[in-house]
């Protein structure tokens, strides 16, 4: 397949276009490299069916050009991670709302099957666990700007789905739920690397509250496995489906974990949030995905543990930061 990732210079995106390249497939990532790295893809570039092309999805005649001829689309691109958000929220809405309109709008005219990438974050702060695909949304008030991004995420959604139903628009929606592995970077406020890095260099090791709160973390392999899965499923088309793992790990347990593993002498802090946020920051307790659904449409499930995803990101040296 002729198959296009818009942020395929990211995290996920390049681990994708990986995994892609080598099933054969002709791949073009399209990226501005305002958060992914071309060193990321750098091994790719210039090889038979790779193509890299520098640009943004508010770009629309690029986006046309670049979707020309294109088998498939997964849409990666978006502004992503928790300072990111809080640091630049007019910024955020805008790339995620007015790229995926354009993406979708372009894939339109010629029915161009599209995956769209969500986020766990438009649970918001539903205490009903474990995440149902089909469950409410609980959202903070709008002065809170974190929920800015799970908003927006949301209204994709709400697009795509439109798209769907009204134009017959072949598309797919996933809702990952903190994806972590080698090259994922630490400065936008992803837990993990920050994590690993800090107690690589003997740093404190700073967790944002209690640390009681607790996540689910999905390796990226296993994540990328699902994806595959997913682009052959004919019954994915139109459903939203939770991609992640389901064993949780508290934020305070995740801290100790990563301090054994890499036998490091950082110390555990904590601080307030908002010091780091400021006041318009708000987290959630718990997210936890079901995953009844993707097991049921493509028989996957995650297999890789925590403490192995930490092991591989440790020894790969590569925490893209």
């Amino acid at each position: 397949m002729k198959i296009l990732i818009t942020g395929g210079a990211g995290f996920i995106g390049s681990h994708l276009s990986h995994r892609l390249v080598d099933e054969g497939h002709r791949v073009t990532v399209f990226d501005n490299l305002s958060t992914g790295l071309k060193s990321n893809i750098a091994d790719l570039i210039g090889t038979e069916n790779f193509t890299f092309v520098e640009g943004t999805i508010l770009d629309e005649p690029t986006v046309i050009q670049v979707m020309k001829d294109k088998d498939l689309v997964i849409h990666l691109a978006a502004s992503v991670g928790v300072k990111l958000i809080m640091d630049e929220p007019l910024k955020s809405i805008i790339n995620n709302l007015t790229g995926t309109e354009n993406v979708l709008k372009i894939a339109n005219k010629n029915k161009i099957k599209t995956i769209i990438a969500s986020t766990s974050e438009v649970y918001g702060k539903n205490s009903k666990v474990p995440f149902s695909e089909s469950d409410d949304r609980i959202m903070g008030p709008t002065q809170k700007t974190r929920w800015s991004y799970a908003e927006s995420k949301a209204l994709d959604e709400f697009i795509a789905l439109a798209y769907y139903h009204e134009e017959s628009l072949p598309v797919v929606i996933t809702r990952f739920f903190n994806v972590i592995g080698p090259k994922q970077r630490s400065e936008y406020g992803m837990v993990v690397p920050r994590f690993i890095s800090k107690a690589l260099r003997g740093q404190d090791i700073e967790i944002y509250g209690d640390g009681n709160q607790s996540r689910c973390f999905s390796y990226i392999d296993d994540v990328v496995e699902a994806l595959v899965r997913l682009i052959n499923c004919d019954k994915a088309v139109g459903e939203v489906i939770n991609v992640g793992c389901d064993r949780e790990i508290s934020i305070n347990e995740l801290a100790d974990m990563v301090i054994k593993l890499t036998e490091s002498k950082s110390k555990v802090t904590h601080i307030d949030p908002e010091k780091v946020y400021g006041e318009h920051f708000e987290d959630m307790q718990i997210r936890k995905p079901d995953l009844k659904k993707i097991k049921n449409l493509v028989n996957w499930s995650p297999s890789t543990t925590i403490d192995l995803s930490i092991k591989s990101i440790i020894e790969s040296g590569d925490l893209a930061a």
